[in-house]
């Protein structure tokens, strides 16, 4: 019997992604050098003092013992308390607050424990795998909605609400967003969260980057709405504010209700995390913050690198103002490939890896996603290969390159 022929395998699509790394791979066995902007994975180090903390608590032999599923009390009051210090929500960290491994996690386990088969899930498209995937897995259906935060995104939703049977259960929202870098503000979320408790729907919102933000006022939190409590949840992750990505630690928090069930799930399914990563955390969350305007300026600086360096290549490509990712058209010449031929075709001729849109659902096949992973000067040598091969393919003569600055 082959995997595909178990029930929950059977409607996983092919992974989009393992294309382009298997072309990646080949290319790098064959000593090229290639850039490599696919996976949103920080290439920074996590901060020096929350190292040193997990080096100190590691070496305590209580703390390789059973940790607590839903994450021990003072990593659940250093969240409660980073929520009303940003957002000026309060939580209860006993009702409101669960540690997670990472948002992902998080996002698949409730998906687990609130779904019933032939449940209807609203999704934007484009939008992380695991939005949609994670309840697809647990036997749901799901129905695409805008990505863009607007009024399509609420009529859609309202039309969804109506015409779809069964009546859709949640919603989930991801802003800024991954993969295309759409940023919400609170009216957003006011109309949102009146429509969901009008709808008597769930809204789920992955705020993963919401520290990475760089014109304009910070990313808000659908919380700080006013009620938003009766009817949603959040999840957060250390992974890309602090550096943290492999230490795999986020959090739900919210609704009481969901989070329950969510902690019901986690305790058949884990301990936890490791009790020193989860002690390290709660020095990230209480500690000096410096270490995150450090990262912000950071993407932001890599940002405008990459952003002006595809202008001058001749590639149109949007600035984002959040995230760690620009959603980038594909050029109108090659528009008619999708997003896996031309990611596949600017590893091969460009040297640079990209993720294809298509990964992120059928609406996502005119862009590629860039992420913001690699150096300045590996940035500009990115964006150099790129006018090069576009300026080559084009027919016309390839100049020397100057510095992209």
């Amino acid at each position: 019997m082959s995997s595909e022929e178990f029930h929950r395998i059977r409607r996983l699509p092919p992974y989009v992604f393992a294309e382009v790394n298997s072309a990646k791979a080949k290319a790098r066995a064959a000593a090229e050098d290639i850039i490599d902007l696919g996976m949103g994975n920080p290439d920074s180090p996590t901060p020096p003092h929350i190292v040193a903390k997990l080096v100190e608590t590691i070496a305590d032999p209580r703390s390789h013992r059973y940790s607590t599923s839903r994450g021990i009390p003072g990593l659940r009051r250093a969240q409660a308390n980073y929520y009303e210090r940003r957002f000026g929500v309060k939580l209860d960290p006993e009702t409101e607050v669960i540690a997670t491994l990472g948002s992902k996690e998080g996002l698949a386990n409730l998906a687990a424990a609130i779904t019933s088969p032939g449940d209807t899930i609203l999704v934007p498209n484009p939008s992380y795998p695991i939005h949609q995937f994670g309840f697809i897995i647990a036997g749901a259906s799901v129905r695409s909605i805008p990505a863009h935060p607007g009024e399509d995104m609420l009529r859609a939703i309202d039309r969804a609400v109506r015409h779809s049977v069964p009546k859709p259960t949640a919603l989930i929202v991801n802003f800024p967003s991954n993969p295309t870098a759409y940023m919400a503000d609170l009216d957003f979320y006011k109309e949102l969260v009146a429509l969901a408790k009008k709808t008597e729907i769930f809204i789920i919102s992955d705020l993963a980057y919401g520290e990475i933000y760089f014109d304009g006022n910070p990313p808000p939190s659908v919380l700080q709405v006013e009620g938003a409590k009766d009817i949603a949840v959040e999840f957060t992750s250390m992974s890309k504010t602090y550096s943290m990505a492999g230490w795999r630690m986020g959090f739900g928090v919210g609704n009481p209700r969901l989070i329950k069930a969510l902690t019901r799930m986690k305790s058949y399914l884990d301990y936890g995390a490791f009790t020193p990563i989860q002690v390290a955390s709660v020095a990230a969350l209480n500690g000096p913050q410096d270490c995150v305007e450090d990262m912000r300026t950071l993407y932001r600086e890599r940002r405008d690198i990459l952003i002006k360096g595809l202008h001058a290549a001749g590639w149109d490509v949007p600035s984002p103002n959040g995230s760690m990712f620009a959603w980038a058209p594909i050029p109108p010449k090659y528009a008619h490939m999708g997003s896996l031929e031309f990611s596949k075709l600017l590893m091969a001729k460009a040297r640079v890896a990209v993720a294809p849109g298509i990964g992120f659902g059928e609406y996502g096949d005119g862009h590629v996603r860039i992420a913001l992973v690699e150096n300045a000067q590996r940035l500009r040598q990115a964006v150099r290969n790129i006018k090069t091969f576009f300026a080559a393919d084009n027919g016309g003569p390839v100049e020397p390159e100057e510095p992209v600055k």
